[in-house]
């Protein structure tokens, strides 16, 4: 099998680890977006994932852009070509999609942009692989069987040293789960910052929740 050129640059492969954690947002209002990212920071959170799902998606990436610098920037649900391109403009430091699609992995990986597909079979693990990718999102993570199934596909392809970022059902409760597994290089963190926290603006939750997590990672790191 030939391998194409990397789709993830050691950069972001290191700041995606550092931080341990992805906060994954839905933002319906502007207005939320500075006092959002500033209350994941002060939890320690430091990377994203903010999700192409409403109309003001793009333009919150660009305030966080401008006044928000110190957060990583993801995309998430990037499942088409012109999104690839607007995210690009933008300035996102790295995307991720639910499936592993070759043609939005080839659009990415022209523009430069950092990119992390889904998977949940073999058969999409050797597609990434095909494609250049070394961090993959392993989506929906425990209906598809958490870290075991996880364990069982990964096995043919270990000597590669593919990483992985676990979502879909992980929460604070099994977040350990994942994060003691030198497979993850960081967990999804959907329930940080849920929809309905940054509706009612509860900043305070989600830095309570953003810390119990950092809290968490720091804990396991240390022990490793």
């Amino acid at each position: 099998m030939s391998f194409k050129q990397r789709a993830m640059t050691p950069e972001i492969i290191k700041k995606v680890d550092d931080a341990g954690v992805v906060a994954v947002l839905v933002i319906d209002e502007l207005r939320h977006t500075v006092p959002l990212a500033k209350a994941l920071l002060k939890g320690g959170v430091s990377a994203i994932e903010l999700t192409l799902r409403t109309p003001v998606a793009i333009d919150a990436a660009k305030i966080i852009k401008k006044e928000v610098p110190q957060v990583t920037l993801g995309f998430g649900t990037v499942i088409s070509i012109d999104q690839v391109k607007a995210v690009v403009d933008v300035g996102a430091d790295f995307a991720v999609a639910p499936g592993c699609n070759p043609k939005i992995i080839a659009e990415a990986r022209k523009h430069g942009l950092p990119f992390a597909p889904g998977i949940m079979t073999p058969s999409d693990i050797e597609v990434a692989i095909e494609e250049g990718c070394q961090i993959l999102k392993y989506f929906p993570a425990e209906t598809s069987g958490g870290m075991e199934h996880l364990k069982s596909i990964v096995a043919p392809y270990q000597y590669l040293n593919l990483k992985f970022i676990p979502l879909g059902g992980v929460n604070i409760n099994n977040a350990a789960t994942y994060l003691e597994s030198s497979l993850i290089t960081a967990v999804g963190g959907s329930w940080i910052a849920k929809r309905p926290l940054i509706l009612s603006e509860d900043w305070e939750g989600i830095t309570k929740n953003s810390k119990e997590i950092s809290e968490l990672i720091k804990k396991i790191r240390t022990r490793k």
